[in-house]
């Protein structure tokens, strides 16, 4: 992979237009990082709900788009959603499915939890939030791709 596939790209999260972007630009990374159809949609997925999450109770924010490995032949992308909203008071509710302070399903957080490998929730009540997922690419025979 060369060195442009590997650099980090930030995306504003400030409408509608800007999601849009982001499915792409996820969509765009993952196929250049190998992830195959099933992985690149369960990454798109949880980018669209967190951004969108980002941008409905963060008031807007960023994401960023980093191309990892794990130093035995996997590839992953972590995906940093940033926002400086009034912050999530109870996370552990929050990831309950059928939660929902926007009057949705309430799938967003705890769906996207469980589509990604990785996933973490920085977050106080006046601060914000940073919500981070990374999936990662599976190995192929003998950690060859």
């Amino acid at each position: 992979m060369s060195t442009d596939e590997r650099t980090e790209t930030t995306l504003p999260v400030r409408n509608d237009t800007d999601l849009m972007a982001v499915r792409q630009q996820v969509r765009a990374m993952a196929q250049r990082l190998g992830f195959g159809l099933v992985q690149q949609t369960k990454l798109v997925t949880a980018a669209s709900e967190l951004a969108r999450n980002t941008l409905v109770h963060g008031g807007g924010g960023s994401v960023s788009l980093e191309p990892t490995s794990d130093g035995d032949g996997r590839e992953g992308l972590t995906l940093r959603f940033v926002d400086e909203g009034p912050g999530i008071p109870d996370v552990e509710l929050a990831l309950r499915d059928g939660y929902s302070t926007a009057g949705g399903l309430g799938m967003g957080l705890s769906g996207s939890k469980r589509l990604v490998n990785d996933f973490s929730v920085d977050t106080a009540p006046g601060r914000g939030t940073t919500v981070s997922i990374t999936l990662w690419s599976p190995l192929a025979p003998f950690g060859r791709r």
